[in-house]
């Protein structure tokens, strides 16, 4: 059984709205009074709690403060974005609907690798209408980067009985391709996100693609 693991904004929902953003905004006010924003962080490819410190840093709280508040915020950010999240049914990437049926009637085992808080994740897929497609997800606050995030849904298939056959990891930034090649598994890019193009090809990706309605069953 194949294992394909996907990436969510930019790959299967872009222009998903503010709400993401100030979820993360909101949270650090609310548990440290401190006013933050996520201008000026590159925030495209990064893991929420990641997002988080540096927002935190430009408020200048340092890294013990940093340490110390952070699940809290977590989990404030998570509450946070359960409500007022628009339908994103209409945001959903080219191609994404018809490849996850037709992977579903294959059999293949799809999960969610996303730099996303989890409840943040789950919530945005809820609300596109993806979120039955997916067995489960390695998310922002479960490892350190997004190579590690991959390790964890690797290791989850492997011992749920999940896949025994090829692996690849779907997404649209160059985190994407560098999380698949620590691992040892097959990079497939598209250009659905906000990564330069030549960026991505300079991640030298097993496929890259203008979207997913160019990926046949085939290639996987």
């Amino acid at each position: 059984m194949d294992l394909i693991l996907f990436d969510i904004d930019g790959t299967l929902v872009r222009r998903a709205g503010p709400h993401h953003r100030q979820a993360l905004v909101d949270a650090v006010r609310q548990v440290t009074g401190i006013e933050t924003t996520t201008e000026g962080i590159p925030v495209h490819g990064m893991l929420d709690p990641d997002i988080l410190a540096q927002m935190m840093r430009a408020g200048d709280i340092d890294d013990a403060g940093i340490s110390s508040k952070m699940p809290a915020i977590i989990e404030a950010a998570q509450d946070i974005y359960q409500t007022g999240v628009p339908d994103l049914r209409e945001k959903v990437c080219p191609g994404v609907l018809p490849l996850l049926d037709r992977l579903r009637e294959r059999g293949t085992t799809l999960a969610l690798v996303t730099g996303n808080l989890t409840r943040i994740g789950w919530r945005k897929l809820n609300r596109a209408g993806l979120h039955d497609y997916f067995r489960f997800g390695a998310f922002g606050e479960m490892a350190l980067t997004r190579g590690g995030l991959a390790h964890l849904a690797i290791e989850q298939a492997r011992r749920e009985g999940l896949t025994g056959g090829r692996i690849s990891l779907i997404g649209d930034a160059t985190q994407d391709v560098l999380a698949a090649r620590e691992n040892g598994i097959r990079a497939i890019a598209v250009r659905t996100g906000i990564t330069p193009p030549e960026d991505l090809e300079a991640s030298a990706p097993d496929l890259l693609l203008d979207d997913l309605t160019q990926l046949d069953l085939s290639m996987i």
